[in-house]
């Protein structure tokens, strides 16, 4: 098997090591990318610190976008020369949920220590998030990959993987936004600035985005959001339904820290919603009074990666980006080298980063 380079965790909390790895040529149904750039994303973090558990050693990475360089028999929808943007979505179209047009539920699971990777010497290497894009390469489901076209800058394809679909997703396909509605956005980070953008596209009303930091809601009015509150306020939920003259038709909580999970319903009007986008550590709990939802007719929604249906949804989300109605090159913040993935790490551990790519 060829040997391509790979960043490798070989310890939770510690960093990452680029290193060589082997890489299997495509089998059935697969396709082998040779990406241009893969994004930071808190999930890669997360696996990488330990908080969600998993096997090591490991190649996370699951953002990204690159050039199809082979295919495997059976591969359809793709063809060597094509530009495509890798997610972790996927799906095997048979399931019950995949059947139901849920993809991002799919029933089928994927043993990621048998995936197409392994160490230099042939030993066990997790496949982390059935992509492995933290890598020169990668062998990945043709479920899992979107043709976009081929002029489209690899940089702002990549981000369309996870945290635009995951943001502006969880407006369209989670709360069904309606015109006219109104929304407060938690967290004004990548996925909270894209979360801001649906809702900009959805046609809402008002948008509130809530964040802790004066340079994170300057971001958000560059986004879309028509007003902002510090989170740091006493009752920031009071300075929202000012603002809004009224609760909120849909609440979205785009961070992973429990405070924000614990307010998200004050900032709710009579029948409103609560989309759970932000992912929490694994054991961290949330309470709620039950009687409260029942009688204001209000709900708590999850979504996962913005219930996106990729060869759907990112195809439309590429012809905003060439009309200029939705930001892709704006939620960049700094481009790397591969061998600077550490420094992009820790970079965007301190909250001030919107998206950083690596750039191969």
């Amino acid at each position: 098997m060829p040997k391509i380079k790979a960043a490798v965790c070989h310890a939770f909390g510690e960093p990452l090591r680029i290193e060589d790895i082997e890489l299997r040529a495509p089998q059935t149904g697969e396709v082998e990318v040779t990406l241009g750039a893969v994004a930071i994303c808190h999930s890669d973090i997360s696996y990488a610190d330990g908080i969600w558990g998993g096997s090591l050693p490991a190649v996370y990475g699951h953002e990204a976008a690159g050039m199809v360089t082979a295919i495997g028999p059976g591969t359809t929808g793709a063809a060597v020369g094509d530009t495509v943007v890798v997610t972790l979505i996927r799906s095997c179209g048979s399931c019950a949920s995949c059947s139901g047009g849920a993809p991002t539920a799919c029933d089928t699971g994927y043993d990621g220590d048998s995936g197409p990777i392994t160490t230099a010497d042939g030993g066990k290497l997790h496949h982390g998030m059935a992509c492995g894009a933290f890598a020169e390469k990668v062998v990945v489901d043709q479920s899992q990959i979107v043709v976009v076209p081929n002029d489209m800058p690899v940089d702002a394809a990549s981000l369309l993987a996870c945290g635009v679909i995951t943001g502006v997703g969880a407006v369209i396909n989670a709360a069904n936004l309606r015109p006219g509605q109104d929304v407060v956005v938690i967290g004004a980070g990548g996925v909270g600035l894209n979360t801001i953008q649906g809702a900009l596209i959805a046609g809402a009303r008002r948008i509130v985005a809530v964040d802790m930091t004066e340079d994170k809601l300057a971001a958000a009015r560059e986004f879309g959001a028509t007003d902002t509150v510090l989170g740091t306020d006493d009752a920031p939920w009071k300075a929202a339904k000012q603002a809004l003259g009224r609760g909120a038709d849909a609440v979205f909580v785009t961070v992973g820290a429990i405070p924000a999970f614990d307010a998200a319903p004050r900032y709710l009007a009579k029948g409103g919603k609560v989309i759970m986008v932000g992912m929490p550590a694994v054991g961290a709990t949330s309470s709620y009074e039950p009687v409260n939802f029942a009688a204001a007719g209000q709900a708590m929604i999850g979504s996962k990666m913005g219930d996106a249906v990729i060869k759907r949804d990112i195809p439309w989300m590429v012809d905003l980006y060439g009309q200029n109605r939705l930001k892709l090159d704006e939620l960049i913040s700094k481009r790397w080298a591969f061998d600077q993935i550490n420094e992009a790490i820790d970079d965007t551990k301190s909250g001030s980063a919107r998206r950083n790519v690596i750039v191969f």
